[in-house]
């Protein structure tokens, strides 16, 4: 089956102009979904309750372990299929996705069985007690048993990516964000829910992605294979070879959030309320930069597996440009409107400094973050997915508490934000340096020096599973 007029090539065509086509593209979509996010806050704020906000800001801080362990599957998903599909494969890109996505439902069912029993020894770990832990443990408790729906709608929608349908990948999360929109009033308001129908909202949603980005990757690629025990167990093993690291590169976001949001508590609630809208700030305002790791990893894939090493270093130089043009545009836009945005929120006292701090310099930070992102793409579509785990895990910790430790003892919690910034920089540019050297050699490791391609092991079980 040949690809649809949906979908695209992108070993072919000009890098800059597909780069900007999926990262636009991939915005849109969670840029929708942030909004809404943000908007949660906004309908939580009307409801005059300070500490609903913060409590939000501590179950969002808990949730995000979830949600970045699906992202790791949904990479996995991603690069698997956009390599198959680069050597022209369907039968491994099927196989692949098919075995990504049993193992999404696995993890989503067994994450909240594990979680849900200690959420409130959870959420003390990252500063949460007395009634904003209570509240913020029921928002949890409502959310998480829907993490194997998240899952299975973000390995779909990675799978519409590798096939280059950036308008197919879109929707679902629009959809997505619609849902949430019409039922947020509804069930916080008119229903008298609060905190707790704004859980429910995004449940529904979650459902509404799914089905919508099953839809599109079965009607229009047939992208999933009949799973089979045997096959999906043989697909599974070299599949994971990718998933693992993936998700411990992922997980370790909301291990350094965790830390920030810790290390915000000593300050206090409001403290801790201006955090949290910076981070539901952020995501809608850089959604690009968030979706280009998803965005470009399709490219960088499609081109490794057709063998195209030098559109694979032109489309790591173009991302970065597109990055630099992007942040240094909506930094300067933000800074404009920093009144405006903090008295929407209405900010006061510490609150507003730390919007003002960032609505500032520190949104420029966002293209060492992004930098990091692109990196992190050429690993896990390289072959190389272990060192997006350290990459993460080193920014994470060792990049942010000691920064942000430092510099809050200094400065209170505007350092604890410098910190965080500053961290970034330092690893942005190791990223870089390992990036390029993987990109110039994919099957040796730059490090060690010994040479591999897990690419090619993986599509031997591919191709043994395909033809059982």
């Amino acid at each position: 089956m040949a690809l649809t007029d949906t979908g695209g090539s992108f070993t072919q065509g000009n890098l800059f102009r597909h780069i900007s086509v999926m990262s636009f593209t991939s915005s849109i979509g969670l840029m929708a979904i942030f909004a809404v996010d943000l908007i949660d806050i906004l309908f939580i704020a009307m409801l005059g309750r300070e500490e609903l906000a913060a409590a939000a800001g501590y179950a969002s801080t808990i949730m995000f372990f979830a949600s970045a362990i699906n992202i790791g599957l949904s990479i996995a998903a991603g690069a698997l299929v956009a390599q198959a599909e680069g050597r022209k494969d369907r039968a491994a890109a099927r196989e692949a996705a098919s075995a990504t996505a049993v193992f999404a439902v696995a993890v989503g069912l067994l994450v909240p069985l594990l979680a849900l029993p200690f959420v409130n020894e959870i959420l003390g770990l990252v500063g949460a007690d007395g009634a904003m832990r209570d509240m913020a443990a029921t928002y949890l408790w409502i959310i998480l048993p829907s993490t194997f729906v998240s899952g299975l709608s973000m390995v779909a929608v990675a799978v519409l990516r590798a096939y280059g349908d950036a308008r197919g990948a879109m929707y679902p999360a629009l959809l997505g964000a619609g849902v949430n929109l019409v039922l947020d009033p509804i069930l916080i308001f008119s229903l008298n829910m609060g905190l707790e129908g704004a859980a429910v909202a995004t449940v529904f949603a979650r459902i509404a992605t799914m089905a919508l980005a099953l839809g599109y990757a079965i009607s229009r690629y047939q992208a999933f294979a009949k799973p089979h025990f045997a096959c999906v167990a043989r697909d599974c093993g070299g599949a994971i070879k990718i998933a693992a690291p993936a998700m411990l590169a992922t997980v370790a976001t909301p291990v350094g959030a965790a830390i920030v949001t810790r290390e915000m508590a000593k300050y206090g609630a409001d403290a801790v309320a201006g955090m949290a809208v910076i981070n539901r700030l952020v995501p809608v305002v850089f959604s690009v930069v968030l979706a280009l790791s998803g965005a470009i990893g399709p490219i960088f894939g499609q081109n490794f597996g057709a063998g195209r090493l030098d559109r694979v270093q032109e489309t790591f130089f173009d991302g970065l440009k597109f990055l630099a043009l992007y942040v240094l545009t909506m930094s300067a836009l933000l800074f404009v409107l920093r009144g405006p945005i903090a008295d929407l929120f209405d900010a006061t006292g510490q609150m507003r400094s730390l919007l003002y701090l960032y609505l500032g310099p520190l949104a420029l930070a966002s293209f060492f973050n992004g930098a990091i992102f692109i990196a992190n793409a050429s690993f896990n579509n390289l072959g190389h997915p272990g060192y997006s785990t350290w990459i993460n895990w080193a920014r994470n910790t060792l990049g942010i508490w000691p920064f942000a430790v430092a510099f809050g003892m200094i400065w209170g919690a505007p350092g604890v934000l410098l910190g965080q910034a500053l961290g970034g920089v330092v690893f942005a540019g190791v990223a870089t340096w390992l990036s390029l050297r993987v990109i110039e050699a994919p099957c040796k490791d730059p490090l060690l020096g010994h040479f591999s391609c897990p690419d090619q092991r993986m599509q031997v079980v591919m191709n043994r599973c395909s033809r059982s």
